[in-house]
């Protein structure tokens, strides 16, 4: 990885002038004490803005706000797991900020090719993959510029985002 390429995911969404794209592609992630609230029947007062707003929704808002175009595709698996079951409950938030999100049922995608990490793609420049363990654990991630990987990545993106069903039209199997 070269040393101009910023390291961290602020920066990238901070320096992105027109797309950032997410492609999530698992059905268990790492857990987090909002998820086991949710698990326990705990749910977000969705008139208190400040009780479910994070720095990230900030973040995003605020890259939409100077025309960057943020859109998130996650490829799951049917009947849904706990985790994207809250995942779709809390993606409220994520519109809320500006993101676009779509779904994508894993039955649906047998005539696509589709990368093996979850990423983030920034301007079409950037690509930062994600790392995770086999039972969602965060190992890590990378940042690469390789013009080839990038445009490989925003292609298979591109094909999962045509496929998929618009958040506000997908239901939880």
């Amino acid at each position: 990885m070269p040393s101009s390429i910023p390291t961290s995911f602020d920066e990238q969404l901070a320096n992105a002038k027109r797309s950032a794209v997410h492609l999530e592609m698992r059905d268990t992630y790492y857990s987090n004490p909002r998820f086991e609230g949710w698990q326990k029947g705990e749910r977000v007062n969705w008139d208190d803005r400040t009780s479910w707003w994070r720095p990230f929704h900030q973040d995003i808002a605020d890259a939409v706000a100077r025309g960057v175009v943020v859109r998130r595709a996650r490829v799951v698996s049917e009947p849904v797991s706990d985790y994207i079951r809250w995942e779709h409950y809390q993606t409220r938030a994520n519109v809320e900020a500006g993101e676009q999100v779509r779904w994508l049922p894993r039955r649906r995608t047998a005539d696509l090719l589709m990368p093996g990490c979850d990423f983030w793609i920034f301007d079409n420049q950037v690509i930062r993959v994600h790392d995770f363990s086999g039972n969602g654990d965060w190992l890590g991630e990378e940042f690469f510029d390789d013009r080839a990987l990038v445009e490989r990545n925003a292609a298979a993106f591109e094909s999962i985002w045509e496929h998929a069903v618009p958040h506000d039209q997908y239901e939880i199997r």
